[in-house]
């Protein structure tokens, strides 16, 4: 709040942003749907946020690969050139508690104020149509790496996709090139892992 007036919301930052967006809403839940909808094409940014955290805390085995096949549907959408994500209705209904919502904000704050302070807009037409298609592709194959059982890449995935997601919401074209160079880092070393163990079970057996 500047001089009794609410800032732009192109103008916010990634955690006012997101408590703006609950803001809107009277309740104790809100549907993802509606909470999506003040976000525009920053929606894919925050969705990709929510598809990074469950990779830094313990959960079941192959949560990662659950996550990957989401991050590949959210890469299609941008690779189609959607301005916003398309939820299906089922999914746009379901309803989230706004107090858990707050409550993973407060969780998250310390990286979120990290990245904030590194991430500003600039380059920002690398943001925006039709340059998304670029990262549409490079989400695509984050999310197949990440679907991949490659063991102890969960954190580092992790943290490309919180990278990609602030990169993404805080209209950072630069960090979304580091982004994009790491994911093709990242491919090239996973398919040499993939042949030097492949070499390693023929020699074996």
């Amino acid at each position: 709040m500047i001089g009794g007036m609410t800032a732009p919301i192109h103008d916010l930052r990634t955690t006012e942003l997101l408590a703006a967006a609950l803001d809107r809403h009277d309740g104790d839940r809100i549907a993802l749907g509606d909470l999506m909808e003040p976000l525009r094409r920053r929606a894919f940014g925050f969705l990709l946020l929510l598809l990074a955290v469950p990779n830094f805390i313990p959960v079941p085995l192959g949560i990662g690969g659950v996550m990957g096949v989401l991050v590949i549907a959210l890469g299609l959408q941008m690779l189609a050139g959607l301005e916003h994500p398309w939820l299906p209705r089922w999914l746009a209904r379901r309803t989230l508690s706004r107090t858990a919502l707050r409550r993973f904000l407060a969780r998250i704050a310390p990286v979120t104020r990290r990245l904030e302070r590194i991430c500003r807009p600039r380059l920002e037409r690398l943001t925006m149509r039709p340059l998304t298609i670029a990262s549409g592709l490079v989400m695509i194959l984050l999310g197949l790496l990440l679907a991949l059982p490659i063991p102890f890449t969960n954190y580092l995935f992790g943290a490309m996709l919180l990278a990609f997601a602030f990169a993404l919401i805080e209209r950072d074209g630069a960090l979304l090139v580091l982004v994009w160079l790491a994911t093709a880092a990242s491919v090239l070393l996973s398919a040499t892992f993939s042949h030097a163990l492949l070499k390693l079970f023929r020699d074996l057996f």
